[in-house]
Parts: C-alpha cells; structure tokens; sequence
C-alpha cells in the first residue's frame, strides 16, 4: 500500500497493492491495524451509493458528537473527489482537494473529520463507496453550497452537472452564512 499526503497534509491518498492475473484483479481494501498505521481510525459503517454521469453529491459533513472521517473509493466508474477543510484553526481553512477516483486507478481518499465532501460523476455512472468512522445523524448533518464563489472549486467543466443535484444539496448555505464548523 503506497499513502500519499495531497495538497492538505491530513487528506491521504492511497493506493492499496492490487494483484492482477489473467482473471482480473484483487486488493485488500480497508485493514483495521495497517489503517491505523497510517493514521486512519477504524471504520465502524461502510455505504455505497449508484449516481448517474452529471450528478453532484454533497459538500456534506456532520457536526461534533458525530463528526466523521471517510474512507471513500469508486468501485465502478469515475468522480471528480473534493475534500473542503472546515477546522477554523488548520492553515488550509476553506481550502480544498480535487482528485480523480475510479476503477481504473483504484486509489483511494481518507477524509478526516473537520471536512466537507462531495463528488462529481464524469462517467456515464458510477458506483462509490465510503466507510465512515461514525454514525450518520441527521440531527447533526451539515452541508455547504457546492458552488460557493468563496471556495472557488474547479469543477470539472467538461461534465454537464446542472441536473444533477439534489432539493437538499441546491440549498445548502454559502460559507459565509454557515455557523457550524470546526475549531
């Protein structure tokens, strides 16, 4: 497994050893104890979604008790990742991750807590899947507005996303107007 910091030092990349054949392929995705070996805590719940080619999922996180870290990958197709830091403290606040996840690569992104996340579909689907390190209330579910001029995310243009998003995620506050984030 090879773990690589991005452009902010607590979102890892990593790219777990794949062993391929005449038949396919086989890798290990997620090991408790070599996991916390490179800082990521145990995953107690895995989802897994299916969006179409366009579709926007996010920028979402939870608030303290039930922050979460993710574990997310692409077990079919391709996204565009993005990872918002929201810890009013780090050097990076507002600043975000862009990577590309998809079966061909097999990469995987650790998003701890204190951040927002979301993904862009680019292929004509795709099937993603997280593990989080905490459980999902909605009581403490938190959202920002996917296109907030002060992030400035570069989404990527060559996919038409205007349909794609949901009543919840159209509505999420701007930045500016948000009240909950991390210290």
């Amino acid at each position: 497994m090879i773990k690589s910091n991005s452009e902010i030092s607590d979102v890892l990349i990593i790219e777990p050893d794949v062993f391929s054949d005449s038949r396919g392929d086989f890798r290990e995705i997620y090991d408790d104890e070599k996991y916390a070996m490179i800082g990521i805590p145990k995953i107690g719940k895995f989802n897994e979604s299916y969006s179409h080619k366009g579709v926007i999922r996010g920028l979402h996180y939870q608030v303290e008790p039930f922050a979460q870290g993710k574990l997310v990958r692409v077990v079919f197709g391709k996204v565009q990742d993005i990872a918002v830091d929201l810890r009013k403290s780090s050097k990076t606040f507002l600043k975000y991750v862009s990577t590309e996840l998809s079966r061909e690569n097999k990469r995987q992104l650790w998003i701890p807590p204190g951040f927002a996340h979301g993904f862009l579909v680019q292929s004509d689907g795709a099937v993603f899947q997280y593990g989080c390190s905490n459980r999902y209330s909605k009581e403490h579910e938190r959202g920002i507005l996917w296109n907030d001029p002060q992030l400035g995310i570069k989404w990527d243009e060559k996919t038409s996303y205007m349909f794609g998003l949901s009543d919840k995620d159209k509505t999420w506050p701007l930045v500016k107007d948000a009240t909950d984030f991390f210290k």
